[in-house]
């Protein structure tokens, strides 16, 4: 579909706008290079620079009324807002969008037909079309032909508001809006706010319904068994699901329902930063093809791709329709996990490299989010410092995290899943003076807990985090698996594990009126003796 002489935008107000309806990769190519979003590199992505180069979660907001305002968790990242003031921006808006060019495209979130919502997606930027083209599930021309929206995203990066009159922290916005079903952005060319406001929606319906959101990777062994792989930015999470002997299912955004597992979206993300061919060869390949869209990447004298460069930005990134990748579970649905594996990269070098979580320490450390920032990630980090994100996704979930955690339990109850938690950073030391562990080490204890090798093997506790680590796996050498064991000056080990355990008890006080007690009992011991 393509240009439309009527508005199908009547109900916003919009009449006038010259819109395009749905349109194709090439047509999309034509408008974004038309309207100077981007060039076209010579191995075939096209390529664009953003005013933003990530996401701004301080000017998300959320309406506050009789849906909301005893559902949603107003700390941290969800902030309240008056219907007044959404009302007086989107008024704005349309009056704004009536007079430009517009694309809509017509799409689902979620791979499971009985969860989905179908969304409309409005944006002014040809280039936002086409990455809401790869990064939704496309519907059939069967239902494009009565297609009706749940959900509409009008997103007008140009429109940016007056935080002096519109009620707004800065000229930027996403104003989420559940009594009428509608986001409204402004003020940011990136285009991830159009997947993650929409991820937003899902992870406060879903819960109500019996289904657990999760940010999360997911991939399928031949038997059948699901792994799902939790993690934030740095921590592996894409790398360790895009398996080759595992079909990919997503590599971000799943729910679990009572039949298993399915994708919310239609696309991938990835971070292609310095990205090794040799490495991660599907991910490669989506940064040389026609279809993708390659965000804030530099472009060689040639006109290729030059993955290398962080000039723009360190999160550079590649979104894919998802069937560029070889390997893949067709539909994107699954059953049940078998395994679940949390991913932080510690750069205190404390965490083991596997351990095992009991159901108490699997809340625990779902709620806590934990992973590390390493020197020179952002400016004035000078050592290492914690990050911790609940429920490993923490500006993308309204409600509170322990109604996430408890759900995660009951589902991992009820399927029997084991949770491991993985360490992707630092051994031996931390940054600075141990080693980062070896990817090869890492995939071979992966391989091992998915492969239930360590189902027969004895398992030893550490005692500052009262973790179970496996005493031997195949691959791995011994001394490697206790972190305590990795580190030349036992004294050190000790004062650093007791620092972090204290960082983990500080950050979850504000979360332990919203948890059992058993969750809470189960927190790091910064007195234990080693």
């Amino acid at each position: 579909m393509s240009l439309t002489t009527h508005s199908p935008l009547s109900d916003l107000g919009i009449h006038r706008a010259t819109i395009h309806l749905n349109p194709g990769v090439d047509e999309l190519y034509a408008h974004a290079i038309r309207l100077g979003e981007g060039v076209r590199a010579t191995t075939g992505p096209l390529t664009v620079h953003t005013d933003k180069t990530g996401r701004s979660p301080k000017d998300r907001f959320i309406v506050e009324d009789d849906q909301t305002r005893d559902a949603v968790w107003w700390e941290g990242f969800n902030r309240p807002i008056g219907q007044d003031v959404f009302d007086g921006l989107l008024k704005k808006m349309t009056q704004y969008a009536d007079e430009r060019e517009l694309f809509v495209q017509q799409v689902f979130a979620g791979t499971d037909k009985t969860q989905r919502i179908a969304v409309r997606m409005v944006t002014e930027m040809a280039y936002h079309s086409l990455f809401i083209h790869n990064m939704f599930v496309r519907p059939t021309p069967e239902e494009l032909a009565d297609f009706e929206a749940d959900w509409t995203v009008l997103n007008i990066p140009s429109f940016k508001a007056d935080p002096a009159v519109d009620g707004v922290r800065t000229g930027t916005f996403i104003l989420v809006n559940f009594g009428k079903k509608m986001i409204i952005a402004g003020g940011t060319q990136y285009a991830g706010e159009n997947k993650k406001g929409i991820f937003s929606v899902m992870n406060f319906l879903l819960p109500a319904r019996g289904v657990m959101p999760m940010h999360c990777s997911a991939n399928v062994g031949e038997g059948g068994d699901v792994a799902l792989f939790f993690g934030l930015s740095g921590t592996g999470k894409t790398t360790l699901s895009a398996d080759p002997s595992r079909k990919l299912i997503g590599d971000d955004e799943h729910g679990w329902t009572d039949t298993g597992v399915f994708n919310f979206e239609g696309g991938c993300y990835a971070k292609v930063i310095r990205l090794n061919p040799q490495a991660e060869p599907d991910i490669y390949r989506t940064t040389q093809t026609y279809g993708t869209v390659l965000e804030n990447v530099v472009l060689k004298a040639d006109g290729t791709p030059d993955l290398d460069d962080d000039s723009l930005t360190e999160n550079t990134r590649s979104a894919y329709p998802i069937e560029q990748i070889d390997n893949i579970q067709p539909g994107s649905i699954a059953g049940h996990p078998r395994n679940i594996i949390f991913l932080t990269a510690d750069a205190f070098g404390v965490l083991p490299p596997l351990s095992r979580l009991t159901p108490e320490q699997t809340m625990y450390q779902f709620i806590s989010g934990f992973t590390a920032k390493i020197p020179g990630t952002e400016e004035g980090v000078t050592e290492p410092g914690p990050t911790f994100s609940a429920c490993f996704g923490a500006p993308f979930m309204p409600r509170h995290p322990g109604e996430y955690a408890r759900l995660l339990a009951k589902k991992v109850q009820d399927s029997g899943a084991t949770v491991w938690l993985v360490n992707t950073g630092w051994s031996g030391g931390m940054y600075g003076q141990g080693k980062r562990m070896s990817i090869g080490h890492t995939r071979a204890l992966i391989h091992a807990a998915l492969g239930g090798e360590l189902d027969s093997v004895e398992f030893e506790r550490e005692p500052f985090f009262n973790l179970e680590i496996p005493s031997e796996v195949p691959g791995v050498p011994r001394e490697v698996l206790n972190p305590r064991d990795a580190w030349t000056d036992k004294t050190a080990y000790d004062e650093t594990a007791r620092k972090l355990a204290r960082m983990f008890r500080d950050n979850f006080q504000r979360f332990e009126a919203g948890v059992e007690q058993s969750v809470t009992d189960s927190m790091p011991d910064p007195d234990a003796q080693s």
